[in-house]
């Protein structure tokens, strides 16, 4: 055991435990692939703005804030009064509620793409709600995505997820379904348009926006607009975060279709597909019409659409999200910390980068031990050592403040050095 992980053992030995009750009723321990980090992940008992406690009274400045959610950190007083006003009336009616109206509306109103809504309960179902959308509006059954691209865990999104390509990154996949799904590299493109020239059998093109350049996206979207083929945006991460409308307001890039979660609902479970009107014709229910009813819409259950505590968070997270300042804030502390990321990697002779786009910092690191998995669990570790937690990048919040900044620069620092020790750089 190295330096790293003995530092660790000791100061986090309550989480450790609790990981070894986690193996006995969850694969691997964990609930989410990502909480996956050895010898044992963090167990939190609450968090407040941009920091949380774990069940050994550890305090850590929080860069996962709720896989990318909490763009306003934990608890936002708004969202908090939300959530113990609506709780108090009911969390389930098996209704509708005006809730759910003005959570669209406030949609409609920020998102450029968004006239009409469909609320789902998590990134992965909007996705595929998505995509059953654009093959029952164009009668074609193609999902033309980019190699790499993450757009959840059904089994279209695990074709091209990662090399070789033509294998999903999941067992379970039929061949039949992975054949309705071909990619083409990414940042290229005229790739997509050759492939929706040979491929008359493509309904949309699904990309994530974030990070890929106006010019870039502009091209697919002349390149869709022109063969009939539907563009949507993947904003599930980047939906108010690039800017209060996502990066179709950002990179100035209209899709017909985009996906929303994460900061959408404040941070409790919520989605939505969102877009042009004409298409979401399909979901109408038209109680004269058998037919129609029966073969020609697209059905729509879901316990938890639109539930009430997620219409509340939702509707108190958009209202203060749909100010830019709060863009802009994360953004220029994050631009401080990759400014600061830099030097150190500089002061320590360590050849990397942080990077990313906005309020996401991307570190990396190159050297002969840094390509795998160990590294990555090593730098966690070494950060938490310094009370910083994140989970491949660091996602700023509009609540991280200077006194974050200051900690998060030396515990990097002090990272670099740990990981020098135990040799990994």
């Amino acid at each position: 055991m190295g330096k790293i992980d003995t530092a660790r053992a000791a100061r986090c030995a309550g989480s450790a435990r609790l990981y070894q009750r986690a193996q006995r009723v969850f694969p691997s321990g964990v609930t989410h692939d990502s909480r996956h980090h050895l010898p044992f992940p963090l167990y939190v008992t609450h968090a407040k703005g941009a920091r949380k406690w774990d069940v050994d009274h550890n305090e850590y400045v929080d860069y996962r804030m709720g896989h990318g959610a909490l763009i306003l950190g934990h608890n936002h007083p708004a969202v908090e009064a939300a959530l113990v006003e609506q709780s108090r009336e009911g969390t389930h009616f098996g209704a509708c509620h005006e809730l759910e109206i003005r959570w669209a509306e406030l949609i409609c109103e920020i998102v450029p793409c968004a006239e009409r809504v469909k609320f789902v309960s998590s990134g992965t179902e909007a996705t595929m709600m998505a995509m059953r959308l654009a093959r029952a509006f164009t009668g074609k059954n193609k999902i033309l995505k980019i190699q790499g691209g993450f757009h959840g865990w059904h089994d279209y999104a695990t074709i091209a997820m990662q090399p070789p390509y033509d294998v999903p990154n999941s067992k379970g996949v039929p061949p039949a379904v992975a054949g309705t799904v071909i990619a083409a590299p990414p940042g290229d493109a005229a790739a997509i348009e050759r492939l929706l020239d040979e491929d008359g059998d493509v309904a949309a093109v699904i990309l994530i926006a974030g990070g890929a350049g106006r010019e870039y996206l502009q091209a697919v979207r002349d390149a869709t607009t022109k063969r009939g083929v539907l563009l949507i945006f993947d904003e599930v991460v980047t939906g108010f975060r690039y800017a209060p409308g996502g990066c179709q307001e950002y990179y100035g890039v209209v899709p017909d279709l985009v996906t929303l979660a994460k900061i959408l609902a404040g941070g409790l479970p919520g989605a939505c597909v969102a877009g042009r009107a004409d298409l979401f014709s399909l979901f109408e229910i038209r109680e004269d019409d058998a037919e129609w009813t029966r073969f020609g819409r697209i059905t729509h259950p879901g316990t938890y659409n639109a539930n009430p505590l997620s219409a509340a968070a939702g509707v108190a997270c958009l209202e203060v999200v749909r100010d830019p300042d709060i863009q802009r804030t994360a953004t220029a502390t994050a631009d401080t910390l990759r400014e600061g990321i830099d030097a150190a990697l500089k002061r320590h002779s360590v050849d990397g980068h942080a990077g990313g786009e906005v309020s996401m910092v991307n570190v990396s690191v190159k050297s002969a031990k840094s390509a795998g998995r160990a590294f990555q669990h090593a730098f966690r570790s070494a950060m938490q050592l310094g009370g910083i937690d994140f989970s491949g990048s660091l996602i700023v919040s509009a609540v991280h403040d200077q006194r974050d900044v200051a900690q998060t620069l030396e515990a990097f620092d002090s990272a670099l050095a740990l990981l020098n020790e135990d040799g990994f750089v």
